[in-house]
């Protein structure tokens, strides 16, 4: 696979996908935004990845969204008609959201491993990833707010549902800088680590233990965490039974079993 704006390398079951436009801190540009989407949905369906882990190379994580890319969808509004333009507004939104949702309906976890600057798009983009692991001098920034803008890009929809409402009204009123060791203490990344280093020795860690376990096991429990944020108690327990009626005999079950008795690690299918 190649891309403009990202590298996408898969090693042991892992894909690790970079974003790669160093000379712009990661901002994320049209074409990027087009790969995004491109690059997950074919993640989501390739049988030999089980677990991805989205990075940022050079300096920083993201940016957010490149500013070339703002002044392109706005010069791209022609004509009189104000209803027009604002229904091209609509379609151009509906486009960059979908690149994010990409991420987030994506069947495999998604780790994201964040140093420096993850600023606009860039924590929509982590918002929509299962595990988020930092450095303890990364920051987020929602800055939308110093932009004269309303995040758009679902920052405002799935943050709150990671961390308390609370937290995610301050960041986005204000547009300050939360620190990595303050994004661990209100529960927005899993750990901060020292360095790049031992983040992405981390994330390799955690991506490692993942990919070991039954593929439609991990694929199923993405599924059902999923359903579960958006559903009440006794919903989430319908839906678990029916999955697990559909899904439970698998050739996964007997091989996790068979492992367990004879004491070795479990082999299983892509």
């Amino acid at each position: 696979m190649s891309y403009t704006s990202f590298t996408v390398e898969i090693d042991n079951k892992i894909a690790t996908v970079s974003i790669n436009r160093v000379d712009k801190a990661n901002s994320i540009n049209n074409v990027g935004w087009n790969e995004l989407k491109e690059i997950f949905f074919t993640l989501s369906v390739e049988p030999t990845v089980r677990v991805i882990i989205i990075k940022g190379e050079g300096k920083h994580f993201c940016a957010g969204m490149d500013l070339g890319a703002l002044m392109e969808i706005s010069q791209s509004y022609q004509g009189s008609c104000e209803a027009r333009k604002r229904e091209k507004f609509s379609q151009d939104l509906q486009r960059l959201q979908d690149s994010i949702t990409a991420v987030a309906d994506c069947s495999k976890p998604v780790i994201a491993a964040v140093h420096g600057a993850c600023v606009g798009a860039g924590v929509d983009l982590i918002s929509a990833c299962d595990m988020i692991y930092c450095t303890t001098d990364a920051y987020f920034c929602i800055k939308e707010v110093d932009m004269g803008l309303v995040a758009d890009m679902g920052t405002l929809q799935r943050l709150p549902k990671k961390i308390a409402p609370g937290i995610v009204a301050e960041l986005a009123y204000t547009g300050r800088k939360m620190m990595g060791d303050e994004a661990m203490r209100v529960g927005l990344c899993n750990d901060a680590l020292e360095n790049q280093e031992e983040l992405y020795k981390k994330a390799r860690s955690i991506a490692a233990q993942i990919a070991g376990k039954s593929p439609v096991v991990v694929r199923g429990t993405k599924k059902v965490l999923a359903y579960s944020q958006e559903h009440s108690v006794k919903e989430g327990l319908e839906y678990i039974k029916i999955w697990n009626a559909g899904m439970i005999y698998s050739n996964d079950l007997m091989e996790a079993m068979g492992a367990s008795m004879q004491k070795r690690p479990p082999v299983f299918e892509d």
